[in-house]
């Protein structure tokens, strides 16, 4: 494992005050940056979610509040 990326967003979190989205496009920015690619999936403990990715598609989803299912492949 070359990169730790769930330690570097709740680093991000706790230490810059970033918000889950804020943090997991930055992690996700600086994968970039060593020629990484890929996407995550988060959830902070307010239930905020946050999937960014630099590819060109992530399979993802989750189901709102109000039970909604919402999925994902492309950027919307």
């Amino acid at each position: 494992m070359r990169k730790v990326v769930a330690y570097d967003v709740i680093a991000l979190m706790n230490y810059k005050g970033l918000s889950v989205e804020e943090a997991t496009e930055e992690v996700i920015r600086k994968q970039s940056e060593f020629g990484g690619n890929g996407g995550l999936i988060a959830l902070d403990k307010s239930g905020h979610v946050a999937m960014p990715f630099n590819t060109a598609g992530m399979y993802r989803g989750y189901i709102t509040e109000a039970g909604k299912i919402v999925v994902h492949i492309y950027s919307e």
